[in-house]
């Protein structure tokens, strides 16, 4: 008998010994699994190349599984009525997501959670085109997600090889077998995906969740949805049993970049995608038997992207690139995304790239981390530029199609680049505190953030046992000048404070604090003149 670990992913290889002229699209192959509580689930396999096809299974269930072929071709005794038996054993390694099991979305729906209850603190980065040969495997993949682990990310948000910012199979986005699908898009390129899986299964190794974008949003009228359907239905043989995210579309409603706006934005087109999407979305959830987490990228609102957001386990947000005059607009668009039904987790999935037009450095990295994780947001995705288009010293991407580069950083230095540092240092600190438990308490600090100016201080947390809060730094002047107060704090509660400087992460503690009858406290002046996280913990 077949021993497998818990939570780990088994293979199953079957060859046709009857040749098919066109495999993929002539057989059908899926395999019923019956778990020891007698649940079944019927999984879809993969066509591997040639007349071979994989079928990909894991399960925390301990004990006897059952398992047995269904082909659409049922004269072929290869592949139809093939069974088996295996044994699913207890793991306790080390892996952390083998250990805690995928995401789901936790009871109170405004966070994400390992499949054991332990809460899932997201905190992505974006690897738009790392499938492709430009993040060289093994070395510079590897590198860079030993960077990303270290520093404290939990996510890569990475396009399976229908990309953006160029046309369809622009030799940019090849790996080293070649495109995702033959031209024309008559099939997929099975050695495409066997490097892909390479990387994918290094980033669960590593304890990074892949959120795997199956294709930039205007592949929906290139290729139409009948070939998107086939990709995620390969897409979900290949990996739903893994621990993954998967995000139905990137920019789903924007369509290709050189097409007139008026266009694009004409409302019959609009609504026409946003069927389109939430068909897909359906069939997403229909293929994948393992019930990984479905999200959507936007051009603005996730939820705006499909015409049924009860579709979506998670909301995610594209606030913009332009630097400071996108930070309140941030801010706005999570508020309003946290108070619309149906109510589930919020996150910025993409905003302005560190570096991006040669701006959004480090301060602009801190101020969209902290404000949105102390208003409520589930976590937050980060970005390099240079990293997520892949730049190269010797080749950097080059221009858009609209002509010109977003610029020629190459990721070996972007990844430097402090403010990913930075946010894994506030992770670091939140960590430190029951954080999915925060609720924003804007009434808590004085003066701050509001509707009307989202530049002043903000402070969430729980009541009686912590609160935290940030100050913008051009609201440092008040705190200097002896004008900004701690409000409400409780009578029989003494907390310990302490300045967090969320470029080092070093502490300057500020003894015991009280509200000295009151309830309120003077905020100190800080060490330095720049943003200050104040942590008060019980």
């Amino acid at each position: 008998m077949k021993y497998v670990l818990q939570n780990h992913v088994a293979e199953w290889t079957y060859v046709s010994g009857r040749p098919y002229r066109d495999p993929f699209d002539e057989v059908v192959l899926d395999v019923r699994f019956v778990d020891p509580t007698g649940q079944e689930q019927v999984v879809p396999a993969f066509w591997a190349g040639e007349q071979t096809w994989r079928v990909r299974y894991a399960s925390s269930q301990i004990g006897v599984h059952r398992f047995c072929t269904l082909c659409s071709d049922p004269r072929n005794p290869d592949l139809h009525g093939r069974e088996g038996v295996f044994q699913v054993t207890p793991y306790a390694g080390r892996d952390l997501l083998l250990r805690r099991g995928r995401l789901r979305v936790a009871e109170g729906r405004r966070h994400l959670e390992y499949a054991d209850g332990t809460p899932f603190f997201w905190l992505g980065d974006t690897w738009w085109m790392g499938l492709c040969r430009r993040l060289a495997w093994p070395w510079g993949f590897q590198e860079l997600t030993a960077d990303r682990v270290s520093k404290g990310f939990t996510v890569v948000q990475i396009v399976a090889g229908l990309y953006p910012d160029m046309e369809p199979f622009d030799a940019r986005g090849a790996n080293e077998a070649g495109f995702p699908w033959e031209l024309g898009f008559e099939r997929i390129n099975p050695s495409y995906f066997d490097m892909a899986d390479l990387r994918i299964a290094y980033l669960i190794r590593s304890g990074l969740v892949p959120c795997i974008v199956g294709s930039w949003g205007y592949y929906l009228e290139v290729a139409g949805i009948a070939v998107l359907k086939r990709h995620w239905r390969h897409l979900i043989a290949r990996y739903g049993a893994y621990p993954v995210v998967w995000c139905a579309a990137g920019e789903a409603l924007m369509g290709y970049y050189l097409a007139p706006k008026e266009e694009r934005n004409a409302p019959e087109r609009l609504n026409r995608l946003r069927a389109s999407w939430s068909e897909l979305v359906r069939h997403i959830r229909a293929v994948d038997v393992f019930g990984n987490p479905v999200t959507i990228h936007p051009t603005r609102y996730g939820h705006d992207q499909v015409d049924d957001p009860s579709l979506l386990d998670l909301d995610m947000l594209q606030t913009g690139h332009s630097g400071y005059p996108t930070l309140a607009t941030t801010v706005d668009l999570l508020a309003e995304s946290l108070a619309h039904e149906p109510k589930m987790p919020v996150l910025v999935g993409e905003v302005n790239y560190e570096g991006i037009v040669e701006s959004s450095r480090e301060e602009i990295q801190r101020f969209h981390f902290w404000s949105c994780m102390l208003s409520g947001a589930a976590g937050h995705t980060y970005g390099a530029n240079g990293i997520w288009q892949v730049n190269r010293r010797d080749a950097p991407y080059g221009p858009s199609p609209h002509g010109t580069s977003w610029g020629n950083t190459p990721w070996e230095e972007a990844y430097h680049l402090p403010g990913s540092a930075q946010l894994g240092l506030g992770k670091r600190l939140l960590e430190r505190y029951p954080w999915w438990q925060f609720e924003p308490h804007p009434e808590w600090i004085e003066p701050h953030q509001g509707g009307g100016d989202r530049m002043l201080p903000y402070a969430a947390g729980v009541a009686e046992s912590v609160r935290v809060c940030y100050i913008p730094a051009p609201a440092i002047w008040s705190v200097w000048e002896g004008k900004t107060t701690i409000q409400e704090l409780e009578e029989d509660v003494t907390y310990h404070g302490f300045w967090f400087d969320p470029k080092t992460g070093q502490e300057h503690d500020l003894g015991l604090v009280t509200g000295n009858g009151r309830g309120r406290y003077v905020l100190p002046k800080p060490p330095i003149f720049q943003d200050w996280v104040l942590v008060l913990e019980r």
